[in-house]
């Protein structure tokens, strides 16, 4: 593996994990855009070495972020990690012999609910994906998704029946989203969950599912478990989609009236010209183009 040079990807911030995810003072290696990373937890904070330099830390939302280059603003704001009665929940580091890019548009696609998690977040009676409005955000520079709903059997690990579920998906960076979700036990409220992707290289990622959550019911196991079963199914369909790298040619896949996320999503990697974890173009036009 080296390093990319691609500048659009060397220029944002990735987590390597939770914090509490690295134990004090052991090196821990893990990888990061094609190059080795270690990371150390000290009582005096993290150090995080790559490409023979010490890279820039934070340790934000309980989570450690670095980068290669230089990110042309701080990590995103998150209001609800400051609400106190949520939950903070972090999945665990899965690791998926996929782009990230894959992960992050896999995780915006409401028509699989019915196919892969049939009888969990939807149904194959109901497939239906209803109207939804989406949009660029340029004063954040973010995707947002908002208006969607879909019927899903078993929405949360605190549901005990169907119901109609309304989410918000919000792309804050290429690697990192949002999903706003109504919880069952607050409908007047949004569930947070998050999946940060960690680059490993352009066909493999690690995927850090983090949840911020209103359940007072449910055990921290049940959450994590419900959420681990919900991403392993997602992982079977992630390995064995073809082109491994994400396409952003036009005519390369045909989207449907329910992938206007997607398609939105592919427009603003293009105009970022980030073309780590992208299948490379062969009509002779340069990337961002």
């Amino acid at each position: 593996m080296s390093l990319t040079t691609d500048q659009a990807a060397l220029d944002q911030w990735y987590v390597l994990g939770a914090v509490s995810h690295f134990p004090f003072g052991t090196p821990v290696e893990t990888g990061l855009l094609g190059e080795p990373v270690t990371v150390t937890r000290r009582d005096d904070g993290v150090t995080v070495i790559g490409a023979g330099r010490s890279l820039p830390v934070r340790t934000t939302y309980n989570h450690v972020w670095t980068s290669f280059g230089t990110p042309a603003r701080d990590i995103f704001a998150l209001p609800e990690a400051t609400e106190p009665d949520r939950r903070w929940l972090y999945c665990g580091g899965v690791r998926v012999a996929a782009s990230g890019l894959r992960l992050i548009e896999n995780f915006l696609d409401l028509a699989h609910f019915p196919y892969v998690h049939t009888d969990i977040l939807g149904s194959e009676e109901k497939p239906e994906v209803a109207k939804y409005e989406v949009e660029q955000r340029r004063d954040v520079d973010e995707i947002w998704a908002t208006k969607c709903e879909f019927f899903q059997p078993k929405a949360a690990a605190a549901s005990d029946g169907g119901q109609i579920s309304q989410y918000m998906y919000r792309v804050v960076s290429p690697f990192n989203v949002m999903l706003y979700k109504t919880p069952p036990t607050a409908p007047n409220r949004w569930d947070v969950i998050a999946l940060f992707v960690q680059p490993v290289d352009e066909t493999h990622s690690i995927a850090h599912p983090f949840m911020l959550v209103i359940d007072p019911t449910s055990t921290d196991a049940e959450i994590i478990a419900f959420q681990q079963m919900i991403f392993l199914q997602d992982k079977i369909v992630l390995e064995n989609q073809r082109p491994a790298l994400l396409p952003l040619q036009p005519g390369r896949e045909t989207p449907t009236r329910a992938d206007l996320s997607s398609v939105l999503y592919r427009r603003w990697l293009k105009e970022k010209a980030l073309t780590f974890g992208t299948e490379p173009r062969t009509d002779g036009v340069a990337a961002g183009a």
